[in-house]
C-alpha cells in the first residue's frame, strides 16, 4: 500500500504494488507497479481517464494483476495525481504528445517492451494514437470508452461537469486524488470545451494498428455513443466489441465483474504462461 501525500492528508492506493517515480519529458511522474507471476507474460500498462490518476484506479490494477497473472504498470500523467502539477494550458494536441513523445520514452525508461495498453477514455485514445504511431510495439489494446472523434454528447456532458465543479463539492471529491485539483480539472475541461477541439479526430491512426484490440463501452455512457465503437471496428475489423448494459462511462467501476471477465478472456492467449 502507499499514499499520495497532501500535507497532513493522504489518499490510500489499495494493493501491494511498488510505488515509484520517473522523470519523462522534464516532468516527474508517479508510478505504481505489480510484478508478473510469469516471466513470459506481457506487462499491462494502464492509461487513466481525463480526470484520473494512479489513486483513482483504486484496487483495479491489483485485481487485474491477480486475475491475469500479468505485471501491471500504472502512472499518473503530467498534471494528475501526485505527478508534477500542470503549469500551462493544454493544447489541442495534448493526447498526441502523450502518445508520441511521453509514453514511448516512459516505456523505454522503465524497460517495458511490447506492452498491452489498457486505456480508459482519454487513456484509450492515447493508446490508439500510440499503437497507430508505433504499430510494432503493443501486443494488444484494452480500451474502455475510448474517443476517436468529438461528439455533441461529449461536449454537453463536459459542460455539465464544469457546472458541477463550480456549484457542488466535486472539487473536494477530486481533491482526494490530485495534488492541484483546480489545475487538473480546468486543464481537462477547458481544452475539451475549446471550439478548436471540435475537429479533433484520430480515426486515421486506426488503419495502422496491427495488434489485437478489445473495446469495452457502457450502453449508458454519458460521454460517448456506440458510434465510437463502430468507427473503430470499421477501421479495425478484427476488434472485439463488448457493449455492457447498465453501465456508464467507467465500465471498471460500473460493471467491475463483467469488465474483468472481458479482460481475462482477452488475455487468455497468454494463459499458458501463468504460474
Amino acid at each position: 500500500m502507499y499514499y499520495i501525500s497532501k500535507g497532513a492528508e493522504s489518499t490510500l492506493v489499495h494493493g501491494n504494488g511498488v510505488a515509484g517515480e520517473v522523470t519523462v519529458d522534464g516532468r516527474r511522474l508517479e508510478t505504481l507497479s505489480f510484478a508478473s507471476r510469469g516471466t513470459d507474460r506481457p506487462t499491462i500498462v494502464m492509461l487513466h481517464e481525463g480526470l484520473g490518476s494512479v489513486a483513482m484506479w483504486k484496487d483495479f490494477p491489483q485485481r487485474i494483476a491477480d486475475r491475469t497473472g500479468c505485471g501491471v504498470f500504472v502512472y499518473s500523467r503530467y498534471g494528475y495525481g501526485a505527478s508534477d502539477p500542470l503549469a500551462e494550458k493544454r493544447p489541442v494536441e495534448y493526447m498526441h504528445h502523450e502518445a508520441e513523445v511521453v509514453l514511448p520514452s516512459l516505456l523505454k525508461d522503465v524497460g517495458i517492451e511490447h506492452p498491452v495498453l489498457l486505456g480508459h477514455s482519454d487513456g484509450g485514445s492515447i493508446a490508439l494514437i500510440y499503437a497507430g504511431t508505433y504499430p510494432d510495439s503493443p501486443r494488444g489494446l484494452i480500451l474502455e470508452a475510448p474517443h476517436v472523434f468529438v461528439e455533441d454528447l461529449s461536449v454537453e456532458s463536459i459542460a455539465k461537469a464544469k457546472t458541477l465543479y463550480q456549484t457542488t463539492d466535486l472539487p473536494k471529491k477530486l481533491g482526494r486524488y490530485h495534488q492541484e485539483v483546480d489545475a487538473t480539472f480546468w486543464g481537462w475541461n477547458d481544452i475539451w470545451l475549446d471550439p478548436r477541439f471540435l475537429s479533433w479526430n484520430i480515426e486515421s491512426y486506426l488503419d495502422r494498428i496491427r495488434c489485437t484490440v478489445l473495446v469495452i463501452q457502457g450502453r449508458e455512457d454519458e460521454y460517448g455513443t456506440i458510434r465510437q465503437m463502430e468507427a473503430i471496428q470499421r477501421r479495425i475489423p478484427t476488434a472485439q466489441l463488448r457493449l455492457l448494459p447498465g453501465c456508464g462511462h467507467s465500465p471498471h467501476r460500473d460493471q467491475p465483474e463483467a469488465t474483468m471477465d472481458c479482460i481475462e478472456q482477452f488475455m487468455s492467449p497468454w494463459e499458458r504462461y501463468r504460474q
